[in-house]
């Protein structure tokens, strides 16, 4: 049964240190900014985050990064040209990195929701990556050997959540919300609207309520990192 909360700080509450939390977000879009600032002030620390990048300026992931409060990230693209705190971080030693190619990020959380106990990729093989992998040639092409990729938490953000917890998204702000929340053993969402039950299209639905523990409704945020 989903958990209506009426606060980010409390939508966060459960959150211990160590723990491995899936951020959503593609860059801004999609990032569930006011998720992240209440972890912040929670306090956990020494996590593992999942997330696309390694955060952007000085907000959101990237105060996360730059307060030392994250362990290790998991991401496919860790360096552009704002991420200087998770730059800073690494060249000091004080963040541990695991690089994982975009499309073998998303089917690997992919997997961990659906229940797949691993599959095999072209993507990686013959390169670093691929080192102290399984590798295999199926039909005349060589593969590596991926696993699922599970958290125990994710923070996602999402445009619309009915009475049960079925979400909709706003266009690229979507991203990896539906398989974060699925591959996650508590998923969190902040979205900006709340309708009824039934007054969603079933169509529409991105993430089934099945998938999500914790909603909270942030009206003010209704276009932020949704207009992607």
């Amino acid at each position: 049964m989903v958990n209506f909360v009426t606060s980010a700080e409390e939508a966060v509450r459960g959150i211990t240190d160590d723990s491995t939390v899936m951020i959503g977000g593609f860059g801004v879009a999609g990032q569930p900014v006011e998720l992240i600032d209440a972890l912040i002030d929670q306090g956990a620390t020494g996590l593992t985050v999942v997330n696309n990048n390694a955060g952007n300026g000085d907000v959101g992931l990237a105060r996360l990064i730059a307060l030392g409060r994250v362990r290790k990230i998991i991401c496919s693209f860790p360096r552009q040209s704002d991420s200087w705190h998770f730059d800073e971080k690494y060249r000091a030693g004080e963040i541990e990195l695991e690089v994982v190619p975009q499309g073998n990020l998303a089917e690997r959380i992919r997997a961990a929701g659906a229940g797949i106990g691993a599959f095999f990729t072209p993507t990686g093989y013959g390169t670093e990556l691929a080192e102290g992998k399984e590798t295999r040639e199926i039909d005349g092409v060589h593969y590596v050997l991926e696993y699922p990729l599970r958290a125990d938490f994710a923070l996602t953000k999402a445009w619309t959540s009915d009475d049960v917890g079925n979400l909709t998204y706003r266009k690229t702000a979507r991203n990896f919300g539906p398989i974060m929340a699925a591959a996650s053993s508590h998923s969190t969402v902040q979205v900006s609207r709340r309708v009824s039950a039934g007054d969603m299209d079933p169509e529409a639905v991105a993430t089934p309520g099945i998938y999500v523990d914790t909603v909270v409704n942030i009206p003010e945020a209704s276009t932020k990192g949704q207009d992607s």
